[in-house]
């Protein structure tokens, strides 16, 4: 039984770095922030729960499996607020849009600045 958790272990901790690292090429290739910020939230959650899994697996204790599930809870409860508070602020800054092919269906919902923070400084420093 040893062998095979051992063997999940390795198994959980590369797919784990297989989710990091697809969190990492989206930070790196996405146009926008809100597509930046799904693929940290989204497939860096997944690959950080994988991890997690993979060390309780190594560690085949009562006390890592307890501690490990209240770290995966902790994670799907608090991440998602984060990314959605995070998108909503850059939202309402003026973010540019470079990923939406259809309308902008929170136009009419939240009120939102007419350019990017970067924008608005550069316009301030000018004058």
């Amino acid at each position: 039984m040893s062998a095979l958790l051992l063997l999940f272990a390795v198994v959980f901790k590369l797919i784990s770095v297989a989710f990091i690292f697809a969190a990492a090429l989206g930070l790196i290739r996405f146009r926008d922030p809100f597509q930046r910020m799904h693929a940290a939230t989204k497939a860096g959650t997944v690959g950080a729960i994988f991890a997690i899994l993979g060390t309780i697996c190594s560690m085949q204790g009562v006390g890592p499996t307890i501690i490990g599930a209240f770290v995966i809870a902790f994670l799907l409860l608090t991440v998602p607020i984060a990314g959605h508070l995070l998108g909503r602020a850059a939202y309402t800054s003026g973010e540019k849009i470079d990923g939406l092919l259809g309308d902008d269906a929170l136009s009419s919902v939240i009120e939102r600045q007419g350019s990017s923070l970067e924008e608005r400084i550069a316009v301030e420093r000018e004058r």
